[in-house]
């Protein structure tokens, strides 16, 4: 069976404000990836929401850290909910949800089943 998801880039992931979430060790990771200190990257890459530091998003809409031409600018140290993506709970547990991120996310092979995707996610 092919791969239910190979990501492209295309950065549809990456738009919308407040939802990517960053845990310490995640704050630790990717400040030492832009060598910076965890204090500057929450300064210049968070806000807090709901007691929790998120990645700020650009006026754009996307996410501060996408670019169009280059793609994620810290893809080998993204977020655990980057990296998830498109094998969220709710893309899991619910087939409507599925098709909603199927037709959004061009990573997602449109031939792969439901019933397979959520096989995959569980490998």
């Amino acid at each position: 069976m092919p791969k239910a998801f190979e990501c492209k880039m295309c950065g549809q992931c990456c738009y919308g404000e407040g939802g990517i979430f960053v845990q310490k060790e995640e704050i630790k990771r990717i400040s030492e990836f832009l060598g910076v200190s965890e204090q500057v990257f929450i300064e210049k890459y968070c806000e807090k929401r709901l007691g929790r530091y998120c990645i700020t998003t650009g006026a754009n809409g996307y996410c501060i850290f996408f670019e169009d031409a280059k793609g994620c600018l810290i893809h080998p140290v993204k977020p655990q909910r980057c990296e998830d993506w498109p094998f969220y709970p709710a893309n899991l547990s619910d087939p409507e949800n599925w098709d909603l991120a199927k037709e959004a996310c061009p990573g997602i092979n449109p031939e792969c089943s439901f019933e397979e995707f959520v096989r995959q996610a569980k490998k």
